[in-house]
């Protein structure tokens, strides 16, 4: 009999193939998002963990001075005497041509067995050659081509972007003169601090970090992406839930027959479970195959996000890894289960006489428009303290969740309130039943209408955002990039050529020096500028003491980016310990968009005086903007230079602006995949309802109005739900744009920017959000416009 029972739950599928369509379609949308961003993230982060493993070594613990000044050969020699197994290493950045990558120089002989390195045997013959070998990935091979005289080779276990090469070449490229950076304590050796501290004051044991730094650095980038895979998860999940709550009220007639003929309640609860179970791992399969295609799509571009924000090099192709296929069946399972929770439990409490009433199951729901409007007023609420009081990123997204949920859970009452004032307005009869009609309506569409509301204030929140970083970026880089050429040399012989050829020829020489250090804890890049009227009209500070650039030309301060000051490492005023152990005064704060790093400036003089071996091969030259090309046809033609060693302003900031649209690519991508969740949502919704219509439509028919003049009216109620939800959308949305900007920008990256409205972007948006809305309606006014008169008679026919 069970078999019997269940073959003719199953049956209800087949008499609604669309209802089956919506709800199978419903779970796979809410699935292939949430599952794509995972495997975006976990390809990401496998990436991360592979060079920590590689490059730094991240599985073992460090030694490294106390001071950040490196650590001396001799001193390496006296802990190796002492019997420890450690392994230097020197590491930094190093510029072939116009390449930039990571060098990191190894003695392979000591480095531990624990470590991914490099192959050993014959492999180190040519590693030690005198010439030097650098190991690197296929990518880094194809960008050094034609760029170094070294011997290039390519290594699988190397990441993008670095390079391994003999501590000796690596000493000799990046001018160490025998400093070591850190030294690599093999597993199995035991030892102390204070142990350290008998053998060789001055350095300390830096213990293997939970997750690289890169990993830590980028984990407000992948909690964006959790949040707007979430973000459509949800929006799926109100496809679901009304599809579920109309096919479980549809078949109550069902279920009263079946336990009529003795089929118990709890094995009628189970093959509804079996049921769902089934739909949603067919539905999950389906999603998480959607979701690999998506993730593929969007994996070029969030390598390239990570790679113009972060310096990550992650690799833009996808392994198909289990755990995120299983995270997407049970993610699909879940998020099914919290769906349908609802309907079961009407179910299991089903008198065995209730009769099927659809129009009731739509009527009931109207009644918890209070409550939930009650419930979003309190969200706002806490949405409000969590601004004001609480910080951190995660703080931040709460505030965005309880923002969005809360207006979406007031939506369907407000709109209701509007209905009703319109009804009361209405001057005719006819009128005033669209206007109530319009208001029952409600409950049965208020699902996909939160949905809309979701995608349309995400899209204008996210919108208002980038557009309001593009305008204050571009202005950005006409006031950061002033120099018309930018010129690097491939060796300071070649360099100080430069120096003695081109003052004579431009207006301004503006070396463009720096080194790398520990400052505060962190590892930043320290600049030196000349004293020139360039910085003193063009550079953005955001906030300075007076006589800022007479005190850094003269080397009694320091300015420090906004990204320092946001996050309170230093303020104006204060003294900054510096690597070799001296201090400057920070007397001003800039705007460093772009780069989620520390970063000093000082004078060039204050630079060279303490950091004399600082590489001095770039620089930025001025002339009259009409005079550019041609001395960039000089100093290629006459003075020999490689003329890819020269980069003209205007192409240096077409590549700031390609990286910059680069970087928010994914983010466009992933809000027009909400918005298309949201218009199937109000296709599956309408569908739904124009199958439960009739018995409202057949009594306005019966009194002479016209079947197209109903389908009419279908349409214009579709356009006012889309124009409320639209209007209602634009002050969420700029209230999204503004937590975005004010509190997540901050916490993530360390910079603030102004807000800038865009209306014309909002028009556009709203015509998109309208075209969806008048697609979705299509199919049922098509179904309402052609239906047979007999049909609407049978309506009186019924029992209702």
């Amino acid at each position: 009999m069970n078999f019997v029972a269940f073959a003719a739950l199953l049956s209800h599928w087949r008499r609604r193939p669309l209802q089956l369509l919506t709800l199978v379609m419903g779970i796979a949308l809410a699935t292939a998002l949430w599952s794509g961003v995972q495997a975006i993230n976990a390809e990401a982060r496998a990436s991360y963990a592979r060079a920590a493993s590689v490059l730094e070594q991240g599985g073992l613990r460090q030694i490294v001075a106390k001071d950040g000044d490196g650590i001396a050969s001799e001193l390496y020699g006296s802990l190796r005497r002492a019997g420890l197994n450690v392994s230097p290493v020197i590491e930094g950045s190093y510029r072939f041509a116009s390449t930039r990558i990571r060098l990191v120089g190894i003695e392979p002989l000591t480095m531990p067995r624990d470590t991914e390195t490099i192959a050993s045997g014959s492999d180190l013959t040519g590693f030690f050659s005198a010439s030097g070998q650098l190991l690197v990935s296929s990518a880094t091979a194809e960008r050094l081509r034609g760029s170094t005289d070294m011997t290039v080779k390519i290594d699988g276990n190397i990441p993008d972007g670095a390079a391994f090469v003999d501590i000796s070449v690596a000493d000799r490229l990046l001018e160490k003169h025998g400093k070591i950076d850190r030294l690599v304590v093999a597993a199995d050796q035991k030892v102390t601090t204070e142990a350290l501290d008998r053998i060789v004051p001055g350095l300390t044991i830096r213990e293997p970090a939970d997750q690289p730094d890169v990993a830590r650095l980028t984990d407000s980038f992948h909690l964006n992406l959790t949040a707007f895979g979430f973000l459509s998860f949800v929006v799926g999940l109100f496809i679901v839930y009304s599809a579920t709550g109309l096919t479980f009220e549809q078949r109550r007639g069902t279920f009263r027959t079946l336990r009529s003929v003795g089929v118990s309640l709890r094995a009628l609860t189970t093959m509804l479970l079996i049921e769902l179970s089934m739909l949603a791992l067919i539905s999950g399969f389906i999603g998480v195959i959607l979701g690999y295609v998506i993730a593929w799509l969007l994996m070029p571009g969030v390598a390239a996000t990570l790679r113009g924000l972060y310096g990550a090099n992650v690799s833009g192709s996808l392994s198909i890894r289990p755990e995120w296929w299983l995270a997407g069946l049970a993610i699909a399972l879940g998020g099914t289960a919290v769906s349908s929770a609802q309907s079961l439990w009407r179910v299991w409490k089903l008198p065995i006489l209730d009769a099927a009433q659809p129009r009731a199951w739509a009527r009931e729901s109207a009644r918890s428009l209070a409550f939930q409007a009650g419930t979003g007023g309190i969200l706002l609420i806490l949405a409000a303290i969590l601004a004001i009081a609480a910080s951190g990123l995660v703080a931040g997204f709460a505030v965005l969740g309880c923002l969005l949920l809360g207006t979406a859970l007031m939506l369907p009452g407000l709109l209701a309130v509007i209905l009703t004032a319109a009804q009361r307005l209405a001057r005719s009869a006819l009128m005033e039943w669209f206007w109530a009609d319009t208001r029952i309506q409600l409950p049965g569409l208020s699902l996909a209408l939160m949905a809309l509301l979701l995608a349309l204030s995400a899209n204008i929140g996210v919108g208002t955002m980038v557009s309001s970083f593009r305008l204050t970026f571009i202005g950005w880089l006409d006031q950061r990039l002033a120099a018309e050429l930018y010129v690097t040399a491939k060796d300071e012989e070649e360099a100080a050529r430069l120096r003695a050829w081109l003052p004579q020829r431009s207006t301004a020489l503006l070396p463009i020096w720096s080194v790398d250090g520990e400052v505060l804890g962190e590892q930043i890049q320290i600049f030196g500028i000349a004293d020139d009227p360039t910085y003193r009209e063009h550079w953005p500070l955001i906030a300075s003491d007076n006589d800022v650039w007479d005190k850094i030309a003269v080397g009694q301060g320091a300015l420090i980016n906004e990204q320092m000051w946001r996050r309170g490492e230093a303020k104006i005023g204060q003294p900054l310990l510096m690597p070799g152990g001296w201090r400057a005064t920070v007397v001003g704060v800039y705007s460093d968009y772009g780069n989620p790093n520390g970063q000093v400036i000082v004078g060039i003089n204050t630079l060279v005086d303490h950091y004399p071996d600082v590489p001095k091969l770039r620089y930025g030259v001025r002339v009259a903007p009409e005079h550019a090309q041609d001395l960039k046809r000089q100093l290629v033609e006459e003075f020999g230079i490689s003329g890819s060693a020269i980069v003209d302003q205007a192409s240096l900031k077409r590549q700031s602006r390609a990286i910059f649209d680069q970087t928010f690519k994914v983010t466009g991508a992933l809000n027009v995949f909400t918005l298309a969740v949201a218009g199937f949502a109000m296709f599956s919704s309408l569908l739904t309802l124009s199958g439960i219509r009739l018995p409202q439509l057949a009594p306005v028919w019966a009194m002479g109005v016209r079947r197209r003049d109903l389908a009419l009216y279908e349409v214009v109620r579709t356009l006012a739900l889309w124009l409320g939800t639209f209007v209602a959308a634009i002050p969420v949305g700029l209230a999204l744009a503004w937590v975005l900007l004010a509190i997540v920008n901050v916490e993530a990256f360390g910079w603030r920017l102004p807000m800038m409205v865009f209306p014309m972007d909002w028009l556009w948006l709203g015509t998109i959000a309208l075209v969806a809305a008048l697609l979705s309606v299509l199919v049922p006014v098509r179904r309402l416009g052609s239906i047979s008169p007999l049909d609407l008679l049978r309506i009186f026919t019924n029992e209702r």
